[in-house]
């Protein structure tokens, strides 16, 4: 399997599909916060310590990656170019959508926001992921933790995660709502169907004492 971060297959491709996804993961976010429905639980919590603290829902969501980072220490995780990418570049990108998008307006509109923000973010999804340069933060920090218990079930670690965050937003001050349950519910199948069709193929294995052929001139 191909290290996190090597760029040698594909770099152009997996390099415009990881930023692509980023961005998109932005807008989509804030679609979702402009629609006033609903968010995802780590969003739930990152919008209640916006309210608490006064800072931008982006430079929050930059923190919380950055320290949810750190935490990959214990764990002996290696981030990669994608997992640095997503704590700067999606907080970035949802600060600035949030500046150019109106109030979400009548019902209708706000739920169409929510609808196009929840497939977006997972094509996003499916994008960032299926460039294979690294996850993002939260999702490392899952993954790490059933690596190191492996008895432990990644369902029930990131349902425990999750539904943590959720609490702690809501408490916060964050909006939990018909959204919440429509992106619990979709999200799962939405990328079960993005992802396969965004993943770059890792390079097939060369057997040993064959030597590849050189490209044609």
């Amino acid at each position: 399997m191909a290290a996190i971060g090597n760029l040698r297959h594909r770099p152009a491709r997996r390099l415009t599909q990881l930023y692509a996804g980023l961005v998109l993961y932005g807008v989509s976010m804030a679609l979702m916060i402009n629609s006033g429905l609903g968010l995802d639980p780590w969003d739930v919590f990152h919008q209640g310590l916006a309210e608490l603290t006064g800072l931008s829902f982006g430079t929050v969501t930059i923190a919380v990656g950055a320290l949810v980072l750190l935490l990959w220490i214990p764990l002996r995780q290696r981030p990669g170019l994608g997992t640095v990418s997503n704590v700067l570049v999606i907080g970035l990108v949802v600060d600035a959508t949030l500046a150019l998008l109106p109030a979400g307006g009548p019902l209708g509109v706000r739920i169409g926001l929510l609808v196009a923000g929840i497939v977006a973010n997972g094509a996003a999804t499916g994008l960032y992921i299926g460039a294979r340069l690294g996850p993002g933060p939260r999702d490392g920090l899952m993954t790490g933790y059933v690596a190191r218990r492996p008895g432990r079930s990644i369902r029930l670690v990131r349902t425990v995660i999750e539904v943590t965050v959720l609490a702690l937003g809501w408490l916060l001050g964050g909006t939990v709502g018909v959204g919440t349950v429509a992106y619990a519910l979709a999200i799962g199948p939405l990328t079960q169907v993005f992802l396969p069709l965004f993943t770059v193929p890792e390079p097939a294995a060369v057997p040993p004492g064959r030597v590849e052929p050189l490209p044609a001139a």
